[in-house]
């Protein structure tokens, strides 16, 4: 009964601990850093299977009201591999 307890709370502890972000710079432009922040989100399931949204550049912009973009960064959060979230932001005016 002990064994089976301990190996539950270690896959708990593993599916819990083994989420990553990391946001990376993809470029920049000689446009002075604005004021405007603009974001779009995509989830995909299964590793990059399918997505459920567009997590494109322009349509980080347009969220953002964004006509001069000046950076871009992507952020992307995975969980196991099965849950991987890609958020694109952008920064201008």
């Amino acid at each position: 009964m002990l064994k089976k307890f301990t190996l539950m709370l270690t896959i708990i502890a593993m599916v819990t601990l083994s989420s990553c972000s990391l946001t990376l710079p993809v470029t920049a432009t000689s446009n002075p850093v604005g004021s405007k922040v603009g974001t779009a989100t995509a989830t995909g399931y299964l590793g990059v299977l399918f997505f459920d949204q567009d997590a494109s550049i322009k349509k980080a912009a347009k969220n953002g009201g964004i006509t001069k973009i000046s950076t871009v960064d992507i952020n992307r959060k995975d969980v196991l591999g099965i849950v991987v979230t890609y958020e694109t932001i952008v920064t201008g005016e």
